[in-house]
């Protein structure tokens, strides 16, 4: 089974999750913070918001909800906006609650203008277990599907 797991946090990528779930015919879950984002949490240009105090205090975001019926899922679409060349440490916090044994990882960033870089290697760590299939930038759904 499939699923659709992703963070957002202006609504770019849950715009991607939704519609790609739709076209693979999946759930999805959305990987929701504790404390939510507000717009000064994200503002990175500003060097004590709290996106950049969580990216470089390498930080645990926790999330809430859980997903109960993970193992079943041998193949899971992973979105996140990208910060920092890398997933934002909400989604790297929610990995590590899960058992990613044998599981396929494709993962969708959305971004302003940075690219996937190392993006999956830096994820690996929080998903052991698991293989990485593809990792990319994308603009919408059709990135993936087509």
């Amino acid at each position: 089974m499939k699923l659709v797991i992703y963070f957002s946090a202006e609504g770019t990528t849950a715009k991607v999750a939704k519609d790609l779930a739709e076209a693979i015919g999946v759930e999805t879950f959305e990987i929701v913070p504790e404390v939510p984002y507000s717009k000064g949490d994200l503002r990175w240009i500003n060097p004590v918001a709290r996106c950049n105090k969580e990216k470089f205090g390498k930080k645990d975001v926790p999330s809430v909800g859980k997903i109960e019926n993970f193992a079943e899922y041998d193949e899971v679409y992973l979105g996140f906006p990208i910060w920092y060349a890398g997933a934002p440490n909400v989604v790297n916090t929610f990995c590590k609650a899960y058992d990613w044994t044998g599981k396929k990882i494709r993962i969708f960033a959305t971004s302003g203008g940075s690219g996937i870089g190392k993006t999956a290697e830096k994820l690996m760590p929080y998903v052991p277990g698991a293989e990485i299939v593809d990792a990319k930038i994308v603009k919408s759904a059709k990135d993936l599907t087509e």
